[in-house]
């Protein structure tokens, strides 16, 4: 008897997984499956057995809808701006801009930094600044201004769900989509009239420029990345409280898209600007493995990598080893003097120009 029921409940759970594959998964769906087997089955041991099964998934959804909508205690208070407000403070904003559709429908916003004067030799080039973390595009006017000053057109990007962009906050639908925007932010300068496309990107803006240059690589015409490493300085993320980690687990699966992931590490600086995103959804902060991430061999544009002598995040030789696995032989190394790892002055952006100047205007 025992044997045969073990071969029974084997049996339900292998018909579960046939009808679980053969339909887009829900929760409602599972249920209906559930249901399904139960009418069908004649032996009472098996019954109990999908019963308790039953009961056994029913504990854990409860227990996983308390915990994902347990109120978050955040340690940040700065709560950023909605969606609706994004939208609001977009239209009203006066300074040079750019409104991009996505091929979803989105509206991403691109802020615009103009050269006092165009020279011939620069006026076919445009800096695209992909940002940090927590940032958007405003706060890289540090890099910008230098940029503009030395003669080039300069673009900064926020993120869907960032800055004055359109979408929920925090947040992205999937991997895919996202670089899906930042290419096609790319692609938008090119057909502004900019033949060439030197992205950059800092801290998270380094994943995000691997990913836009692999996906259309002959688009881009050159690569700054800076402030990235694949491995970051020890200790600095302390191992997370099991109450947190399992209320993140449960936002996961059960609100995808809520923020219930607060970007924080000890030390760190936190802005008043609400313009700023600490907290973010479960899908966004690990839809990237960033140790994975390669630039395709493809790529053969001068690319430039650089990173503060004070970086808190990532020490000199870590972003040194990411260096060495840059595909191609135009590629230079750029020790930012003074700089940590937001904080980077005047002096070490004006290096970038000259780097700039030197790559694609003096050759």
């Amino acid at each position: 008897m025992g044997h045969r029921r073990f071969l029974g409940s084997s049996e339900i759970l292998i018909t579960l997984i046939i009808h679980l594959e053969a339909q887009p998964f829900g929760w409602a769906s599972f249920f209906v499956v559930l249901l399904e087997i139960e009418t069908s089955l004649t032996s009472q041991p098996m019954k109990r057995f999908l019963y308790a099964v039953l009961f056994l998934v029913l504990v854990v959804c409860l227990a996983g809808l308390s915990l994902a909508f347990w109120p978050n205690k955040w340690r940040i208070d700065n709560q950023g701006i909605t969606t609706e407000q994004a939208a609001i403070l977009r239209k009203t904003y006066e300074g040079p801009h750019h409104l991009m559709k996505t091929s979803d429908g989105e509206t991403l916003f691109l802020r615009r930094w103009n050269p006092d004067s165009l020279t011939p030799a620069k006026k076919d080039i445009a800096v695209l600044i992909f940002h940090g973390f927590t940032a958007y595009s405003g706060p890289y006017s540090m890099a910008a201004i230098p940029f503009s000053k030395g003669g080039y057109t300069t673009f900064g990007l926020d993120y869907r769900g960032h800055g004055l962009s359109g979408g929920n906050r925090g947040d992205s639908p999937n991997k895919d989509r996202w670089i899906a925007d930042l290419a096609e932010a790319i692609v938008y300068l090119k057909k502004l009239g900019f033949s060439k496309v030197v992205v950059m990107g800092h801290s998270l803006g380094v994943a995000a420029t691997i990913c836009a240059a692999n996906a259309v690589p002959n688009e881009v015409a050159g690569l700054v990345l800076l402030s990235g490493a694949y491995e970051s300085r020890p200790g600095l993320n302390k191992p997370m409280n099991p109450f947190v980690k399992a209320k993140i687990i449960a936002s996961a699966v059960f609100r995808p898209s809520f923020q219930s992931v607060e970007y924080y590490r000890e030390g760190m600086t936190v802005t008043p600007d609400t313009l700023f995103t600490f907290h973010y959804t479960p899908r966004f902060v690990t839809m990237l493995d960033v140790k994975q991430l390669r630039l395709t061999s493809e790529l053969n544009v001068p690319v430039l990598v650089g990173v503060g002598d004070k970086d808190e995040l990532f020490a000199i030789d870590k972003v040194k080893e990411f260096y060495n696995l840059v595909p191609g032989n135009k590629k230079e190394f750029y020790v930012m003097k003074n700089a940590t790892h937001a904080k980077i002055p005047v002096e070490s952006w004006e290096g970038i120009a000259k780097w700039l100047d030197k790559t694609y205007v003096l050759k």
